[in-house]
C-alpha cells in the first residue's frame, strides 16, 4: 500500500498520456523527448568504453573524467567554478539530482518554496521529504511569464529551508530575466534558504534571450546547488546522466541521499558525456538553431487551427489555449486527443496546485520532433478544425 504522503504522485501524466500515445498510435507531442539521437562522437566513446572494459561500478560520486568535464563545461558557459572532486555530483538524471538535494539538505519540519506551474517531480520530491510545499506563481507579462514578486514573498516564512527554481521553465518556455532572479536571491539571503536550481535547458534559449544562472548572482554560490543533465543538452534522454554543482557541504547532503538511490549511474555513458562536454560545443548551438525552427513550426501550425500560443523563449516547450475551439477542460481534451485524432499533449493541471484555476485551461506541446514529424501531427490537428 502507497504511504499517504505519495499517493497524491502515484502516477504521472506523461506515463498515462505517453500510453495513449502507443495505444492510438499518436504523434507524441506530449512527453519531452527528441526523436533524433546525440552527436556521433559521444556514441562512439561510450560503445568504446564498453568495449575497452568500463562496465562496471563508477564511484559513486561519477567517474573523474564526467566531474572533470562538467567543471570545465559549467566554467565556460557561466564564469562559475567548482572542484571536480568535492563540488560536482553525477546522478542519474537531473530526477535523481533535485530528489538527492531536497531529500538530503531539507529536514521533514521544513518548508520548500515551489513556483507554480511545475515540473511534476518537484512535489513528488517534497512528499518524499516529508517536507511542507508552499507556492508561489508565474504570471502573464507581455508575451511570456514572470515570477508574481508578492506571491513569492509570500510563500517565504521562517521556515523556509529551500526553494525549487527551474529556469528556462518547463513547462511555459519561459527564460526569467536577471531581475526576477535578484528578487528570488533577496529572499534567499533574507530567510537563509538554499536555493535548487533547475537549469537542464541552460542551452536551449532563442531570440536572443539568454540563460541566466542564480549561482552566478552576488550571495548565492554558497547557497545554491545547480543543476543540469546530458538528456536535454545532448539528445540522450535515456542515458539518464545527470549532476549537480554546488559548495561542498550542500553537495555532501545530497550525496549522502543520492548513494542510497542508485549510488551511481552507467560508466560507459559517463564517458561517453564527458567526451561530449569536452568536444561537442558546436553540436549543442545546432541543436539550438534547429529547435527554434522546430519551435515556429509548431506555433505555426497551432495559430493556424486559431490556438493561442504563449510566446516560448526556451527549452522543448509551447504553452497553448485551445479555447477557441470551443475547449471548455483542457485536462479531458487531452486525454481524449490522441483516439480524436492521433496527437498526443498534456494539460498543465498535473503542474499547478495552489493556482490551478488560472492554468486549467492550457496545454503543453513538444517541439523536440523531427521536421516532417511536426508536419504530420499538423496534418492530423487539421481534424480539429
Amino acid at each position: 500500500m502507497t504511504v499517504r504522503r505519495l499517493e497524491p504522485h502515484a502516477s504521472t501524466i506523461f506515463a498515462e498520456v505517453s500510453q495513449l500515445a502507443t495505444r492510438h498510435d499518436a504523434v507524441n507531442l506530449g512527453q519531452g523527448f527528441p526523436d533524433t539521437d546525440g552527436p556521433a562522437s559521444m556514441i562512439e566513446a561510450a560503445a568504446r568504453a564498453m568495449r575497452e572494459g568500463h562496465n562496471q561500478y563508477p564511484p559513486g560520486a561519477g567517474v573523474p573524467e564526467l566531474r572533470s568535464a562538467i567543471s570545465g563545461h559549467v566554467a565556460d558557459h557561466t564564469g562559475l567554478t567548482y572542484d571536480p572532486d568535492t563540488e560536482v555530483l553525477v546522478t542519474v538524471g537531473a530526477t535523481e539530482a533535485i530528489a538527492g538535494a531536497v531529500v538530503g539538505l531539507v529536514e521533514p519540519d521544513a518548508e520548500v518554496v515551489v513556483i507554480e506551474p511545475f515540473y511534476d517531480s518537484y512535489a513528488a520530491t517534497v512528499a518524499m521529504a516529508g517536507a511542507t510545499r508552499r507556492s508561489a506563481r508565474l504570471v502573464r507579462a507581455g508575451d511570456s511569464y514572470r515570477l508574481d514578486v508578492d506571491s513569492l514573498r509570500e510563500a517565504f516564512s521562517p521556515r523556509t529551508r529551500a526553494v525549487l527554481l527551474n529556469t528556462p521553465h518547463n513547462p511555459t518556455g519561459a527564460v526569467l530575466p536577471r531581475e526576477d532572479l535578484a528578487e528570488l536571491a533577496a529572499l534567499c539571503r533574507e530567510f537563509d534558504a538554499l536555493a535548487i536550481s533547475d537549469e537542464v535547458y541552460e542551452h536551449l534559449t532563442f531570440d536572443g534571450h539568454e540563460h541566466v544562472s542564480i549561482a552566478t548572482l552576488p550571495g548565492m554560490r554558497e547557497r545554491t546547488v545547480r543543476i543540469s543533465s546530458a538528456a536535454k543538452m545532448l539528445n540522450c534522454t535515456g542515458w539518464k546522466i545527470g549532476w549537480l554543482t554546488g559548495p561542498p557541504d550542500l553537495v555532501a547532503g545530497a550525496r549522502a541521499a543520492k548513494q542510497y538511490m542508485s549510488f551511481a549511474a552507467g560508466t560507459p555513458l559517463q564517458l561517453g558525456v564527458a567526451h561530449a562536454l569536452r568536444h561537442e560545443d558546436q553540436w549543442i548551438r545546432a541543436v539550438r538553431a534547429g529547435m527554434r525552427e522546430q519551435r515556429d513550426q509548431l506555433t505555426g501550425i497551432l495559430t493556424g487551427l486559431g490556438i493561442d500560443v504563449v510566446a516560448t523563449r526556451g527549452t522543448y516547450f509551447l504553452t497553448a489555449d485551445p479555447r477557441p475551439l470551443g475547449v471548455t477542460d483542457a485536462a479531458r481534451w487531452c486525454l481524449e486527443l490522441p483516439e480524436r485524432v492521433g496527437v498526443a499533449a498534456v494539460p498543465f493541471s498535473p503542474f499547478v496546485d495552489d493556482f490551478a484555476g488560472e492554468w486549467s485551461h492550457l496545454v503543453r506541446f513538444a517541439f523536440c520532433k523531427r521536421p516532417e514529424v511536426l508536419a504530420e501531427a499538423g496534418r492530423r490537428l487539421e481534424a480539429l478544425r
